[in-house]
């Protein structure tokens, strides 16, 4: 059985929208997209390149996969570590409105989520991965079917843009496995999903 893992990009504040280019996802006249692409150095691309030898499969968002879809099977280099893996392995894309996907080795999900993801996991040797597709990671964590995250925090606030963690995320907590930062100031942490959050109080008791 693969291990859902899910790899982000956010800000200092956030938002996760359009990482990779102004007319990537301007939806909600969103001007600031392709705010990841400066920070994108050596220590970056070999960070991304190892999650990618790990890939099993694929599972994205609707938004994200057409994104995907216009952009990387124009990519034909065989020894591309992103192209080579997302054009030729299986991709699954959660959606009731999209239609006949034309990218090859897609499955679209219709039905039950998480009949669907458990089914497309128990079928994927290595990892499934999800890749931005922000609703799409609320729903897995809201359905405890996310093994692990690694969040790329990049070192920049805007303001405005959709958030990863939007209110109304259920509450989840996680273990912390590892962490890094490339030379350009990008910090790459990985956690386990730990179930929900514990709970205390820093307050002295009555009898101290």
């Amino acid at each position: 059985m693969g291990k859902l893992t899910v790899t982000g990009f956010v800000t200092l504040d956030g938002v996760h929208q359009a990482p990779g280019g102004p007319q990537e996802d301007p939806s909600g006249g969103f001007e600031q997209g392709g705010w990841s692409v400066p920070y994108g150095d050596e220590d970056f691309g070999r960070f991304i390149t190892e999650v990618f030898d790990r890939s099993g499969a694929f599972l994205l968002g609707r938004r994200t996969y057409e994104i995907f879809a216009a952009y990387w099977p124009k990519v034909t280099d065989p020894a591309d570590p992103v192209a080579s893996r997302l054009n030729c392995l299986p991709k699954y894309v959660a959606s009731h409105s999209l239609g006949e996907p034309s990218w090859a080795n897609t499955t679209v999900l219709r039905g039950d989520l998480a009949k669907e993801v458990t089914a497309a996991k128990e079928r994927t040797e290595g990892e499934l991965q999800v890749h931005g597709s922000g609703a799409l990671v609320r729903s897995l964590l809201a359905l405890d079917l996310v093994d692990t995250l690694h969040l790329l925090i990049f070192p920049v606030v805007l303001g405005n843009g959709r958030r990863l963690f939007a209110g109304g995320a259920v509450p989840t907590a996680f273990r912390h496995t590892g962490a890094r930062t490339t030379g350009a100031g990008v910090a790459i942490h990985s956690y386990d999903v730990a179930g929900r959050p514990p709970y205390g109080s820093y307050e002295l008791p009555d009898n101290a």
